[in-house]
Order: structure tokens, then sequence, then C-alpha cells
């Protein structure tokens, strides 16, 4: 067994499951033993699109993901995915052949490139301490939920293992484990991971942590005095759903979440959706409102907070967050508690069970839940209860009036990616998820032309959902070739393309200046028969009636995926552009 086999060999028996790729000769071998091994390769038609099919399928399952490239070239072409990926703090663990000649064309500094856009980098160093590093590189990834790029070198991957080497690797495959226990003990230290409750505020001039009970009874007490309290759920919160509406019943929050969590607390009365340039009129309203908001694994962006304007000024700010770097790095809070979401809920929970309950009085009003919240919340929380006047005309359609009527077609157990651009407030708030698992949003680097990829990774995550890609014409364009990819896996999707015939946000960003749009407007493209050409079912809507090829398709036999070429109309900005031009 050489350095290459064991590799795979080992990554497949730490619970690897799926990898995602471009294969060279660099990681052919490696590639190849990790199939051998059971996990489910994925081939991309781009190492850009493969990178963002293994953070999405990352996002999606809960797991490591592994992204697989070829020297140089692939790890570049990949380069904007990890990026989003690392932005992200997604749990990805790229395999980087890396030349070792200063004379070969691939040679670059690959440690210094994965440091650069914020992902860590690892090395194999020998084959007599493989297991060690891939080891040491899978745990960082999985427990300090981050990316990183695991270095090959080509010379060292063609080392034969020694004995030892090769019985450890047989320990893994045999599911002993003994091999990697002390590594599993060496990661936090070695990485810099740190997993305490703790606090830090204010006061803390020395940056001395408070004592893990003071941080929990101080965030206790907080919301046992709090009036108007507002939950607002992150990334970081998923799998916390129950443990935060316990205790979000006790202190009577309203709930809500930044955009990459939509759907975590889809069905409750008291459910805001999401918060930011996306919320809707009364979420933003209420959340300006609340005397308290606590974000759980949630960094409050300038997004999530529309640029700081929906944080009131006299508003308390609570921070809950595993990583304690990430505690007051967009905005100041009042306390940051270092510490997993749900283990933080359960126990404020317990600490107020022994204080008195939030007030509770004839009306039923507990913190800030009333029957007149409830019944607010139930007449216009949600976009498509908001009136609009619609721009359709004869050849083109409005972006909400197609949504919503997407919206009723489509099976609720949905999985729906969304591509960034003018358009992507009109599938993220018009388009219900089930839950907090099936809505998939990379939009940590703002790059136009994930949305395809991004999919194609939910979708191999979740085969027991329909995967919904929402796309504009731009970013359907940039990632065209895995629409051959969808065709090949066979998956039943459902891409919907929002066609302005441009780059929308420029368009409207420069537009009203009277600057020239040459370089950011095209002629029509027909990417309804583009779409067919790579082997989908395509309908084109320019009409609220087009929408019966949509339905048509979805009763059966679905055995191609469908794309469905929107021509939307173009005149005006989405509304979260314009709360976006005002950050600018």
């Amino acid at each position: 067994m050489n350095v290459a086999e064991a590799v795979g060999a080992a990554l497949a028996a730490l619970g690897v499951r799926a990898a995602f790729g471009v294969v060279g000769s660099g990681n052919f071998h490696v590639t190849n033993a990790l199939i051998e091994h059971g996990v489910r390769y994925v081939a991309a038609r781009h190492e850009g699109g493969a990178a963002t099919m293994a953070d999405a399928y990352a996002r999606m399952s809960g797991t490591v993901a592994v992204l697989t490239v070829h020297q140089g070239a692939g790890l570049t072409n990949a380069l904007t995915g990890v990026t989003e990926a690392a932005k992200s703090r997604t749990p990805l663990l790229v395999l980087a052949p890396e030349v070792t000649s200063p004379t070969s064309n691939f040679r670059i500094d690959q440690t210094a490139l994965a440091e650069a856009v914020g992902a860590h980098c690892a090395r194999v160093g020998s084959a007599a301490t493989v297991v060690d590093d891939t080891v040491m590189a899978f745990l960082a990834a999985l427990l300090g939920r981050r990316t990183v790029v695991l270095n090959l070198p080509l010379d060292v991957q063609a080392e034969e293992l020694p004995d030892e080497a090769a019985e450890a690797v047989r320990e893994l495959l045999a599911g002993r484990g003994g091999a990697h226990r002390d590594v599993a003990s060496r990661v936090p230290a070695a990485w810099g991971l740190t997993f305490p409750i703790e606090a830090r505020d204010d006061e803390e001039t020395q940056g001395i942590p408070a004592e893990p009970s003071d941080a929990l009874t101080r965030l206790a007490r907080m919301l046992a005095e709090a009036e108007r309290p507002v939950f607002v759920a992150g990334r970081g919160a998923r799998g916390s759903r129950r443990e935060l509406e316990a205790l979000g019943e006790r202190v009577g929050a309203l709930f809500a979440t930044s955009a990459v969590a939509k759907g975590h607390f889809h069905g409750s009365p008291w459910d805001l959706d999401v918060s930011g340039g996306f919320a809707t009129p009364l979420a933003a309203e209420l959340i300006r409102s609340a005397d308290l908001v606590v974000g759980w694994g949630c960094t409050f962006t300038m997004w999530t907070t529309r640029h700081g304007a929906l944080i009131g000024p006299d508003t308390k700010v609570v921070q809950v967050d595993l990583d304690p770097d990430a505690l007051g790095v967009h905005r100041e809070i009042d306390l940051g508690v270092v510490g997993d979401v749900r283990e933080t809920a359960r126990a404020v929970v317990a600490l107020l069970g022994e204080a008195e309950p939030a007030t509770e009085g004839e009306t039923g009003t507990r913190g800030y839940r009333s029957p007149e919240i409830a019944e607010r919340i139930a007449r216009e929380g949600r976009w498509r209860d908001v009136p609009y006047d619609d721009l359709s005309t004869g050849g083109r359609i409005d972006p909400r009036t197609l949504t919503i009527g997407l919206d009723d077609l489509l099976p609720q157990e949905r999985l729906v990616s969304v591509d960034s651009g003018n358009f992507m407030g009109y599938p993220s708030m018009f388009l219900t998820v089930p839950d907090g698992s099936a809505f998939c949003f990379t939009q940590a680097y703002q790059s136009i032309g994930l949305g395809l990829a991004t999919a194609i990774g939910a979708a191999v995550a979740r085969p027991d959902r329909l995967a919904v890609a929402a796309l504009g014409d731009g970013g359907a364009l940039m990632g065209v070739a895995e629409l051959e990819t969808v065709v090949r896996l066979g998956l039943p999707m459902v891409v919907v393309v929002y066609d302005d015939e441009g780059y929308g946000a420029e368009v409207h960003h420069f537009g009203p200046h009277g600057f020239p749009l040459g370089a950011v407007t095209f002629p029509p493209a027909d990417i309804a028969a583009i779409a067919r050409g790579f082997g989908f079912e395509a309908v084109t809507v320019r009409r609220e009636e087009d929408l019966s090829g949509v339905a048509a398709w979805l009763k059966g036999p679905r055995d191609k995926p469908l794309l469905v070429h929107a021509k939307v109309t173009a005149d005006r900005p989405s509304w979260w552009l314009e709360e976006a031009f005002r950050g600018h």
C-alpha cells in the first residue's frame, strides 16, 4: 500500500461518504482509493463546480465532504468554491496533490494560496506519518468546522508504507480506531480549537473569560428581564430547534434566522423568517423594536442586521457561538457566550427553571408574545402576504408572480439552492422550505455562478427531496457545464433561470447614474434550448399560464430534469438590492 492509497482508505474508514472532483494524474490514485473503499465519487465538469458541490454536500449532510483536485491548476480552478467554504466554516477537506520540483510548470505555493482565502493547510509528510497526518486534517475539519487543504506531495504519494503505518490503516478499516485515538486528543491544542462555554463582554478589558456559570447566569438574567426578546438563529444553530423553542417558550421570544438558516423555525406561530435585507416589513418592525436580540450561531453580519438598522440603539445584543473569534466581529455586543448552541440553550433553560417565568397576564402575553402579535405574523409574516403591483407585461413575468406560482406548484418536500444576483431575494423569500435543512445558500463570498453546483451537492446529500436550483441568467451561463452533471447523475432537479438578459445588480446600480451598460447587458439567449441540448426538459415562461409546463412535468415521470427559462421583468431592482446599495 502506498501513501495515496492509504489516504483514501483512511478517509473512508473515518466516515467520509462522498467526494467531488475532477481527476488528473496527481489525484488519480487517491481518488480511486476513495472509491475502492466505498466513498461515492461525483465527477464534476469543472473544479469550481466540484468545490461548490462538496461545500453544499457538507452543509446539507452535516458531515465532512472531500474535494479531490489535480495539482496546480486543479486547485486554482477550485479556489472560488474553496473560498466560499472557508468563509462559511464548512467542514471540507481538500485533497491537493503538490509538486515538489521548483522547475515544474505546476509549481505554486499551495499553502500560501490556501491561507490567503481563509482555509487551513496541512501536509502528508511521509509514509510513516500518513495516518496521523490524514486523521489530524480530517478531525480539524470536523471538530473545527473549517475548510482544510491537505497537500499530498507527488513523491510522497508514491512511497510504500512501513509495516506499522500499514497496520494502522488496517485498524482504521477494521473499525478499531486505536491508531487515531491519540491523534484525536491532540487536535484541539494543535489547531487552536476551543469548545468551552465562557463569556466575554465590554467589562473584560484584559480579555480574560468569565467563569462558565457567570456567562450562563448573566444570559439567563438578561432573558428573564427582557420584555421583547428576539432569537436570531444562524447556521451554527442547526440541529438545535427543539432547545431554542423550549427556551423561547420560557421567555416569550420571537424567532428569526440569518439567510443561511432559513426554515429553522418553519411552522412556528412566532417565526418571523429571515432577518436582514430579506426581512418582511413586519419582521423588520418587530426585530427593530426588540429590547434584547440573541444571535445563536449567528455573527450579525451587515446582511443579517440590514447594515445595523435592524438593531435598535437601546437594544441589548448577545451572541452565542462555538468560535470565540466570531464574538463581536461584525458589531459590538453586550455579552458573548462561547459554546455549543444546543447545550447553551439547555443550560439556560435549566437556570431559568429556578427563576420567575416571563410575565403572562390575562391577555396571554409572555415576553414578546401576544395574541395580537401572533395574528399579525399569521397575516403579514410572509412576503407573498405583502401587496404588490404586478409588473408583468405580455412578454415578461414579474419575478414575484413567477415565484409565488412555483411555490404553489412545487412539492413541500423541497431543497432550495440559490445563486447570487439581483434576482436572489425572490426564490429566497417567496419559496418556502420545510425546515432548516432544506435551504442551501452559498453566499459568504457573494460569487455568482455557484448556484447550480450548490444544488447538485445538496441533491446528492438529500435525495429524498426535490432539488430546486434558482439562478440568474449570468450565473446559469457561468456554470452551464454542470447541466451535464445533473443529467449524468439522473437528478430529478428543477432549475429555474430568472433571465433579465444582464447582470441585474450592476444594471440597477450604475444605470440610474447614466453610465453606459453595454458591458453588463446581453442579447437574448435561448437557455431552454441550451438545456435541451444537455438532456433536460425545458419550458419558457413569459406569463403565469406558462407555468402549466411545470405542472405537467411534476405529474411525472420526471425521468429528465426540468429547466424553467423565465423571462422576468427587468425595469427595477429588487427590494433587497435597494437596501444593499445603501451600504456601498
